[in-house]
Parts: C-alpha cells; structure tokens; sequence
C-alpha cells in the first residue's frame, strides 16, 4: 500500500474510530501522525499502550495525562474490530462522493482552525472543491422551530449572499436552515450542508429533496463520519463546530434561548470570527437567543446580506475580487511548493501545522538522515515554508512577495 493510500485509509478508519471532536485522538494524530498512531493504537489494544513512545515525541506525561489516554484507549478498542475504511469508502464510491484529507489541494482549510478538534477527513458528497469554496463563505444558522419571519429573513440573507458568489453553510435542518439552503439554491449559488450522520442519511427525512437539490446546484454534502453512520445529540453538537469553523462570519437568524445555534456562534467566537445575530420582537422567545448574543457583546446586529458581507469583510462587488485574489495567490503558493527541491518536499510534507515536530521524528517521518532533516528545514524556514515551535518545527505558508 502507497504512503498515500495509507493515509487516506488511515484517516477513514479514525473517523469511524472516534467520536467527533475527540481531543486525545486529535493529538495523538498530530504526534505521531495517522498511519502510526493507528499502528498504536492497534498494538495497544493488544499489548495494553506504550507510553514510552508517547513520551519520545511529546515529552513527560503527567498522571492525569496517562489516565486521559488510557481511558481513550479503552474506548476505542469497542470499537477497532468494526472499523473497515475499505467498506466505507465503497459505500462513499456507490453515492460518487469524495474523501477529502489533510494535504488534498481540495481540503477545506479552514478546517484547521479547530487545531486538535480538526476532523481527520472530511465525506463529501457533491462538489469537493471546498477550498476554493469556502474562501468566501459565511454560515447562516437557527433554530429549527422557526417563525414565518425567521424562515424569511433567513430565506433573503442566503438569497442576497448568494447571488454576490458566497457561499451559505447550515447545518440541513428544519427551519432556518433549510430556508438558508432553499435562498441559495433558488438564487443558483452554492450551499454546503454539514451534517451530523453520513452523506448517504438524509436527515431529517423530510428535507431529503432539498439536499438532493443542493447536490444538484453544485453544492454539497459534508461530512466528518464515514457513510451509514447515525446522527446522535453528541454528533449534533460538535457537527456546530464544523459549521462555525467553515465560514468566514456566522449569522445567527432566529435562536431561542438555549438553542443549538447558540452554540455555533460561541464556536464562531472562540474561532475569532465575526458573529451577526438578527433582532426579532421583543416579546418573541424565538428571537431571545439573538438578543442575548446582541447584549453580551458577541455578535453585532445585521439585518440583511449588504450588512454580512461587511460583518465578513467581502463588500459588495468585491466578493469576485477577493476570490479572485485567493485563488490566484494559491497559485502562487503551488508554483513556489513545486519549485522546491525533492528533498524539501518530503520535508515540507511531514510537517504538521498544528503539533511541532522534533528533528529526528521530522526525520523518520520524511524518510531522510536527521542530517539531511536538518538541511531542509533550515531551507524550508528560510523559505518561509516552516516555523520553529518550541523544540519542533512546524509548517507554515510564505508570504507573499
């Protein structure tokens, strides 16, 4: 099997291995990378975890540490018997979607954002250029129980957004979402739903024309559990993390008080992007979760799609240029990455982003003499393709000239 498929394959059995959002497995991928850290993961629930390894590349584990990764463990080996990335991608194959990885030309950046919270992979199903798709993006959100006014307002903000060439996230609910999903659609832009099941579970049921449609207009499905796999009340949370790490901004439409796009909007927050929420009555509950996120100071108030694209930094006419602009800046990336010698490449390729890599894994992982890791890196920094990080390295993009 390639290093490449390896990964890939890797990468799908993490996704089917643990829950969403899972911190302990995040960083134990980024430590010792997917393939490896399976390879762990595997001996240990033969042969009980080898700490020691852990401690080479991430230095003294505490107790509460040891019992954290432990108690992982044990989680996972219910399991490692069930996982086959082989079927699921055959599943993934018969609905012709995607799996989309970390390096793919196509991965969804912004994802990274969620640094050890990252999905491993991402299934899609529709179009999979979601790099380029999500460099203007913003997510519209609320609550599922909505008012007439809310599926309205919520309706024209996708409609307005759209039809200046951003993309509209939601989630595929009922209520706001679906008529954030139904204003893109209609204006023929593009409108990508996350999901907390797999690609082939509409969920709900009744919206099972609409994500059709979606897929239809050039937009898509996404994602971070392989296909088959069910929607539960945990998934629903984390899949909030997705939507607010994907946009560029999050609006908030119409949210109750303790409504699950509240939590989108914290994660928008933590992430440090803008939040807009839209007023409502006063005297209506479904619009108290926007007047609360108003009140503390987490989001400003917007009122149609002029006033999101400001909130996310995309102006009017505007928005072709910045694509324009990203996309032509990616490009330069690309020609300054392929001008670098073999050796760098295979450097710059085992790098992490998130987790730096000492010198001698940095080694073992590119398959070089530390001497030659050395080198590379020193080019690589030079370069502006990699930072030191403490005692590791970690991968960086140049900036522009």
């Amino acid at each position: 099997m390639s290093r490449d498929v390896a990964e890939v394959h890797a990468r799908a059995t993490w996704s089917a291995l643990v829950e969403p959002g899972d911190a302990v497995a995040g960083t134990l991928v980024g430590l010792l990378g997917a393939v490896e850290a399976l390879d762990w993961v595997r001996a240990a629930d033969r042969h009980g975890a080898d700490l020691v390894r852990l401690e080479e590349v991430r230095g003294p584990l505490t107790d509460a540490d040891r019992r954290r990764v432990l108690k992982a463990v044990a989680r996972w080996a219910v399991r490692l018997p069930d996982c086959d990335p082989g079927r699921d991608l055959e599943a993934l194959d018969r609905l012709r979607g995607t799996l989309l990885v970390p390096g793919d030309p196509r991965w969804p950046t912004a994802l990274d954002d969620l640094g050890t919270g990252a999905p491993f992979c991402v299934w899609v199903r529709g179009e999979p250029e979601l790099r380029e798709t999500l460099t203007l993006a913003v997510a519209v959100v609320g609550s599922r129980a909505a008012t007439s006014y809310g599926e309205r307002v919520a309706f024209d903000l996708a409609d307005g957004l759209a039809a200046e060439g951003l993309c509209v996230v939601s989630g595929g609910a009922y209520g706001i979402d679906a008529a954030a999903h139904r204003g893109a659609v209609t204006r023929g832009g593009r409108t990508l739903v996350v999901l907390a099941g797999g690609v082939d579970r509409a969920y709900p049921a009744g919206n099972a024309r609409l994500l059709d449609a979606v897929v239809a207009s050039g937009g898509a499905l996404l994602s971070e559990v392989p296909p088959g796999s069910l929607p539960t009340r945990s998934r629903f949370l984390q899949r909030n993390r997705l939507i607010a790490a994907a946009g560029r901004a999050t609006v908030v439409v119409e949210a109750a008080w303790r409504s699950g796009a509240m939590s989108t909007a914290h994660h928008a927050a933590r992430l440090l992007r803008p939040v807009g929420a839209v007023p409502g009555p006063v005297t209506s509950m479904a619009s108290a979760g926007c007047h609360r996120l108003l009140r503390e100071g987490v989001a400003v108030c917007v009122t149609d799609a002029a006033e999101v694209r400001e909130l996310a930094g995309v102006i009017g006419s505007g928005v072709a240029a910045v694509a324009e602009a990203a996309s032509a800046a990616d490009e330069r990336a690309a020609r300054r990455r392929d001008a670098l010698d073999p050796l760098s490449q295979r450097v710059l390729d085992a790098l992490s982003r998130r987790v730096p890599t000492e010198l001698d894994r940095l080694a073992s992982l590119a398959g070089v003499t530390v001497a030659e890791a050395r080198g590379a890196v020193g080019l690589l920094e030079l370069e502006g393709w990699a930072g030191r990080r403490g005692d590791g390295w970690v991968a960086a993009r140049p900036d522009e000239p």
